[in-house]
């Protein structure tokens, strides 16, 4: 089947296991779609499996992503399936459980039971926030409750904001808040005593250091208006900026033993420049291979991604092409060449 005459339809079980596709990418958010996009305008045979579950789906807006700034991610997402569906490439909405190597490439099963068969695999499935067990910081996360400066920095200028420390390497995100805020505390219970010579920057940088343990997220109806501290006494904020722990949602990567690398986050996917990971044929996008990729980056690595693939496929291509010219036999003087049949 030609990659332009596929049906934009989600496709049946058969459907998957009845084609082997060039490429199979696991997860459609930025990074994954990104790659698919660029695939399937190449006219390889493309399939992602998806559920519509990207890690910024709480946030009602994305920030900093050239042309979309302050752009719903689900309706990154939603557009990404329309621009990715008008060049023939296939999603359907399945979470791959199970990956593994096959003679030919690779074998993918979902929770459903479909079976799929790619020559490439390429993981795009992001990372998990963990939060802080605190009554009420769930309800505002994506909104009164956020983790990125880069993201949200600039929605906070001149406002109260928190920064509810997890780790002492975490107070970065209180000087990186500083030009946006005169008016800015750092909780640090969780993350346990500060080293004088860190609680003395804040200092010079005129912010406050709260030391008593936070016991919930206080809201008025929808908005954020203060952090509630053990001893039931309150801290006013109209903004909080947490330090969720990242998993990577690493599963097909880990079932395939890919290598995985020390990062400030914890362990990763270990990846070259363009996502390519220790198993030939694998590749990790996005979060799944850089905690800190936002949308831009986990986009750019899915391009990036892609054009390598895509040129091993076109290598592969012209090495077959040249395989099949021989010489003639008989007169070796005329240096003519003929396809063999």
């Amino acid at each position: 089947m030609k990659n332009s005459d596929r049906p934009s339809a989600p496709p049946s079980n058969a459907a998957l296991a009845g084609e082997h596709w060039d490429v199979i990418i696991v997860g459609g958010g930025a990074a994954g779609l990104s790659a698919a996009l660029i695939l399937a305008r190449a006219r390889r045979r493309v399939l992602v499996l998806d559920t519509q579950q990207p890690r910024n789906r709480f946030a009602p807006h994305m920030h900093g992503v050239l042309s979309r700034d302050g752009y719903s991610p689900l309706d990154l997402v939603s557009d990404g399936y329309r621009e990715v569906r008008a060049v023939g490439g296939v999603i359907a909405p399945e979470r791959a459980v199970a990956a593994q190597a096959i003679a030919d490439g690779f074998e993918v099963t979902t929770e459903s039971g479909a079976v799929a068969n790619g020559r490439r695999l390429v993981v795009a499935t992001g990372a998990r926030d963990r939060l802080p067990d605190i009554p009420g910081l769930a309800e505002q996360w994506g909104r009164g409750a956020v983790a990125c400066p880069y993201c949200d920095g600039y929605e906070a200028r001149g406002r109260r904001i928190g920064v509810l420390l997890g780790s002492v390497a975490g107070l970065h995100k209180a000087h990186m808040l500083r030009p946006y805020s005169e008016d800015i505390t750092v909780f640090t219970a969780l993350a346990g005593p500060l080293p004088e010579e860190e609680r003395l920057l804040l200092e010079a940088r005129d912010i406050r250091v709260e030391a008593r343990l936070v016991a919930q997220v206080v809201s008025e109806g929808e908005e954020l208006v203060a952090l509630g501290l053990v001893d039931g006494t309150t801290v006013p904020v109209d903004v909080v900026f947490a330090e969720p722990a990242l998993e990577p949602l690493d599963g097909p990567l880990r079932q395939l033993g890919v290598d995985r690398v020390a990062t400030p986050l914890g362990e990763w996917t270990a990846v070259d420049a363009l996502g390519r990971t220790s198993v030939a044929g694998v590749w990790a996008i996005g979060n799944a291979a850089n905690p800190a990729a936002l949308v831009p980056i986990a986009a750019g690595s899915g391009a990036a991604a892609a054009l390598a693939i895509n040129g091993e496929f076109i290598a592969e291509e012209v090495a077959a092409a040249r395989r099949s010219i021989v010489e003639v036999p008989d007169d070796p003087s005329a240096r003519t060449v003929e396809v063999a049949r």
